[in-house]
């Protein structure tokens, strides 16, 4: 089944995976966030009033919010619908399937190993059809994978699932192939990954996410009493900064990687992170949502 072509031309799927790996934090990635975390629990509704209190909490003034509702409106992420005489938004259907996989990309903490060897998409699409070229390729840099020779990319074992799963979606399968497979020669591997991955890139975007997100968590282990507000607004700016970087790492074996790789760092702030804020935001955004 095709996916359904939003006014600007880009696919509903494109949006969304866009609206998760962009950087930055502009209002509409905040609210991409905060329908991720909570909207879900209320069938992917959530009314105008509640989203512009909420994005209060982050500094975005109701201008702002209205607008990037409008513009999340025009790319199918999100579908205006009244419930209880409350206007509102529920998320897409397309949306709230790649919110779904992207849940296990974000919040995911183990690496791949060695020993779960790797899956290789073999790709071959006519001239003819150079778009469909673009958007395999597209597809499999926003999934993670490496680019080992032309026509040839590469990824840890265990996203053959979500690989199968994009090129189906895309109606691509009849142009490419999947492999499981181990690396047996030549040459040294970790060579070879750092040629497939732009490992410099990563190590200095897990760099800037230390220096924002580490001196907050340094805040909250000093701080005994809960605070709603702040606690949503630091636990929706932490997501909103880390939920694009596991798109862009795909858990590469911890052996390939160099010695002090910043993504280790990043991943105990966003957890730890996680771990002291994540109650106190759901509360507060139950008790703002209830209102």
């Amino acid at each position: 089944m095709t996916t359904d072509i939003v006014t600007d031309g880009a696919s509903v799927d494109d949006a969304v995976v866009g609206e998760l790996t962009g950087r930055g934090m502009q209002p509409r990635q905040l609210i991409v966030t905060i329908y991720g975390l909570y909207a879900r629990e209320a069938g992917g509704w959530l009314s105008v009033a509640s989203l512009v209190r909420l994005l209060a909490d982050l500094g975005v003034d109701e201008p702002a919010v209205r607008s990037s509702i409008s513009r999340l409106k025009r790319r199918g992420i999100l579908l205006a619908e009244r419930r209880g005489g409350a206007a509102g938004y529920e998320l897409s259907g397309a949306a709230l399937e790649i919110l779904r996989e992207g849940d296990e990309r974000i919040f995911r903490r183990e690496r791949a190993t060695l020993a779960e060897g790797w899956v290789l998409a073999v790709f071959s699409v006519p001239e003819s059809e150079r778009q469909k070229r673009h958007v395999l390729r597209t597809q499999l840099t926003r999934l993670g994978f490496g680019t080992a020779a032309p026509g040839v990319w590469i990824a840890p074992a265990d996203l053959r699932d979500a690989a199968s799963s994009v090129l189906r979606r895309y109606e691509l399968a009849g142009y490419a192939d999947l492999f499981h497979a181990e690396h047996l020669a030549f040459g040294d591997l970790r060579t070879k990954v750092a040629q497939w991955w732009d490992l410099e890139q990563l190590q200095q975007l897990y760099g800037e996410f230390i220096g924002v997100h580490q001196p907050v968590l340094k805040r909250w282990r000093r701080r005994r009493a809960p605070r709603g507000p702040e606690a949503f607004a630091d636990y929706v700016r932490v997501l909103t900064d880390w939920r694009r970087l596991p798109y862009l790492d795909p858990g590469l074996p911890a052996d390939l990687l160099p010695k002090d790789w910043n993504g280790t760092v990043a991943a105990e702030v966003f957890f730890e992170l996680k771990s002291l804020l994540e109650q106190q935001a759901h509360e507060h955004v139950e008790a703002v949502t209830a209102r």
